[in-house]
């Protein structure tokens, strides 16, 4: 079968290379999958830089989230031959979604419900189980609490905005540029703050000058740094900074003193289900939420699987709004062909 493989440390254009490799087989808790639709998320970027903080020893296939046709279920309940099948990828067992053939965690993997389209379902595991865990488990969201959202408008920000939408809550969007401004509020963000439109930058004015008296009471990042620091600048009393990642390249840090001048918390987020009852409530809420229309995965282009190198340059370069996806094959549902 047809592989990419990362075969060293670099830019993604210079370690990407398309290989023939040896069909996966399907072992304890994975499932394997006809690979029909791929997602592309910065995480892959970072492990060709060697950045990331799981990747596996060069040279292994990336890819981290996948829908695909069933070929093999293995030990994975509730799953047959021939079903659409999407989730998490074994990346870390060297294979990722970007190949012909790929192993789903079985943990993370659902049957895809009949009217999500493949490039959907392709964009929908990770970046929705991120905001369920960072917002439902760890942050504890509540109706009518406030919710600010950085990157917003990107393939982990966007999943929050509609989340924190469908959890009732007031959602705060800061984004960069008039395309993405433009994004969160068609996913229904109550205020957008345009980043690059601030005075000296200063999105913390702009948040505060919008919100008035009211203050932020959950802080959902995926972009690290110094955005995390100063986030608590708009937190109230007994507000939530929920640390998912790095996009800005480092990871935030907060002194201790000042979270309890703030009597704020911080609290980290990964997305993983630490059991299988919140897995199984995660899957059903999500699933559910999408049937009514209230999560709608923002899959902005479909990339040719020639094309990985080039759709992993774009994400690095910040050359993305939404949600990109590689089409691997077809045969799929209707939707995709």
């Amino acid at each position: 079968m047809k592989a990419w493989i990362v075969d060293g440390t670099g830019p993604p254009r210079d370690v990407l290379r398309l290989v023939d490799r040896d069909e996966p087989q399907a072992g304890p808790g994975t499932l394997r999958i006809r690979v029909l639709v791929a997602g592309v998320s910065l995480p892959e970027v970072l492990m060709c830089r060697g950045t990331y903080p799981f990747k596996p020893a060069p040279p292994f296939t990336p890819g981290h989230e996948a829908v695909g046709i069933v070929l093999d279920p293995g030990d994975a309940p509730g799953f047959a031959i021939g079903q659409r099948g999407m989730g998490v990828t074994s990346f870390l067992e060297w294979r990722g979604g970007h190949a012909e053939e790929a192993l789903l965690l079985a943990s993370t993997a659902s049957v895809v419900p009949p009217s999500m389209p493949d490039e959907e379902a392709a964009a929908f595991t990770i970046g929705y189980q991120t905001a369920y865990l960072g917002l439902v488990v760890r942050a504890g969201l509540r109706p009518g609490e406030t919710l600010l959202v950085h990157g917003a408008a990107g393939g982990t920000g966007f999943p929050a905005v509609q989340l924190g939408k469908a959890l009732d809550a007031r959602v705060v969007a800061v984004a960069r540029g008039a395309d993405k401004v433009a994004r969160c509020r068609e996913d229904g963000a109550d205020v957008v703050v345009d980043s690059a439109a601030c005075p000296d930058g200063d999105w913390v004015a702009a948040v505060r000058q919008a919100l008035g008296a009211a203050r932020v009471d959950v802080v959902f990042d995926p972009v690290g740094g110094d955005v995390l620091h100063r986030s608590l600048g708009c937190l109230g009393y007994g507000g939530r900074l929920v640390a998912i990642g790095f996009a800005s390249g480092s990871w935030g840090e907060v002194p201790t003193w000042e979270l309890v001048a703030a009597n704020a918390s911080l609290v980290g987020a990964l997305a993983m289900s630490p059991d299988d009852g919140t897995t199984r409530a995660m899957t059903s809420t999500l699933a559910s939420l999408y049937e009514r229309g209230r999560l709608a995965p923002r899959v902005t282009r479909v990339h040719a699987f020639a094309d990985v190198p080039a759709a992993l340059t774009a994400l690095e370069e910040r050359r993305v709004v939404g949600k990109h996806v590689v089409r691997v094959s077809h045969g799929g549902d209707s939707h995709g062909n």
